[in-house]
């Protein structure tokens, strides 16, 4: 006959690491070129697709004429709305600003 583990075993006393010894415990960060790059490319992402969000609403060739709200009337006048328009020509310049701030605030980990 097999002996039973317990059901709820006690569990084991946790040891909380100081601020200090925390960042020892980690790896090696990643390298400046690429904190750097990473950078880049997370601004330039931001800001084209703040660019984008922000003026689509207002190209009227895409915006009013395209298939998939042809086939959604109730979509549609929702998103013809100059108030809905207005929100997300909005979120489009929120996406621009978060990129703006992430390269001015940037700072370089190193070892």
């Amino acid at each position: 006959m097999a002996i039973q583990n317990e059901l709820f075993p006690e569990p084991e006393p946790v040891v909380m690491h100081s601020a200090s010894g925390a960042a020892a415990d980690t790896g090696p960060g990643a390298p400046v070129w690429l904190q750097r790059l990473s950078l880049f490319i997370l601004v330039l992402f931001c800001i084209y697709l703040g660019v984008l969000v922000a003026v689509l609403p207002w190209w009227t060739r895409v915006w009013d004429h395209n298939m998939f709200l042809a086939a959604r009337p109730r979509l549609a006048g929702v998103l013809h709305n100059g108030a809905v328009r207005g929100i997300i020509s909005g979120v489009g310049l929120l996406d621009i600003w978060i990129g703006i701030s992430e390269a001015i605030h940037y700072r370089d980990y190193r070892d």
